[in-house]
């Protein structure tokens, strides 16, 4: 894509020195496994093993005084349950919140 913006004589071997002596892109470039087909993740042998969690925040106040959604994704099914909460909720309530006590 730098061509479409860039020219000058020798580029080629001048990006390409810049890459190969740049630390970030030889940590992320694999020299073992370069490319290939994605390895699919194993099928949970119970309901809701595989669950991942995040928040929005930053959201007008609800009339409970509620500003933020607790997001918990079944990754199985894509099931999905949000949850009011509030920005300044501990782990305590975040756990509470998620066991519906």
């Amino acid at each position: 894509m730098l061509h479409v913006f860039f020219y000058w004589p020798n580029m080629k071997r001048d990006v390409q020195r810049i890459c190969d002596r740049c630390i970030t892109c030889k940590k992320t470039k694999s020299k073992v496994m370069p490319y290939g087909l994605y390895i699919p993740l194993p099928v949970p042998k119970k309901p809701w093993v595989n669950i991942s969690m995040y928040f929005v925040i930053g959201l007008p106040r609800s009339k409970k005084g509620r500003d933020s959604i607790f997001v918990v994704v079944y990754i199985f099914s894509k099931m999905v349950h949000f949850i009011s909460s509030h920005k300044i909720d501990d782990a305590t309530n975040i756990m509470n919140l998620f066991l519906g006590k």
